[in-house]
This record gives C-alpha cells, sequence and structure tokens, in this order.
C-alpha cells in the first residue's frame, strides 16, 4: 500500500492547510476529503486505517488536520453557538419502526 494521497483541487499538503482560512484548500487522503471553507471544515467519505505502516501515516495525516482545525477553533477569538447559516438536523420518522 501506498502513502495517503493527499491532493485536492490544487496540489496540497498538510503544510499549507489553514482550516477556516478560505473557500478552496481540500485534502483527500484514501477515500476521506477534508474540505476548507470560511465558517466550517467538512469531513467526508471513508478511511481505512489499516494495522501496518500506511495506515499509521494515514492516522497520523489525519490527526494532524484534525489538531489543526481544533487548534484554529480554540486561538481562532470568540466563538458562536452555532454558525448562522446552519441549520439544525431535521427529525425524521423512523421508517423502520
Amino acid at each position: 500500500m501506498s502513502a495517503p494521497d493527499l491532493r485536492g483541487g490544487r496540489p496540497e499538503t498538510m503544510m499549507n492547510f489553514s482550516p477556516f482560512r478560505n473557500e478552496t484548500d481540500a485534502i483527500t487522503l484514501g477515500g476521506l476529503t477534508i474540505e476548507n471553507r470560511e465558517d466550517r471544515v467538512s469531513v467526508y467519505g471513508t478511511l481505512a486505517i489499516t494495522r501496518d505502516r500506511a495506515g499509521l501515516q494515514a492516522a497520523k495525516v489525519l490527526k494532524e488536520a484534525v489538531d489543526r482545525i481544533v487548534k484554529e477553533l480554540e486561538t481562532g477569538g470568540d466563538l458562536p453557538t452555532v454558525v448562522a447559516s446552519a441549520e439544525p438536523p431535521a427529525k425524521v420518522k423512523n421508517p423502520f419502526a
């Protein structure tokens, strides 16, 4: 297995990923995408972290991304309770109940 794939709309590495700084940066790690916005960071997809060197590398890259997000949230000033544009999740009836 090769090293994690770190690419996005343009060549991107963890060295220049700055959460909440722009609307363009995205990092792809396996099948997981970390997408930057000014008001949120979206994480979607899947990532298999295997018990080998490649899995360790993938876990470290993922941890570094999350650490950067947390650091920016902790040091970025006064946070609102909720981002104004975020809508609360809609409740739906359980179709299996």
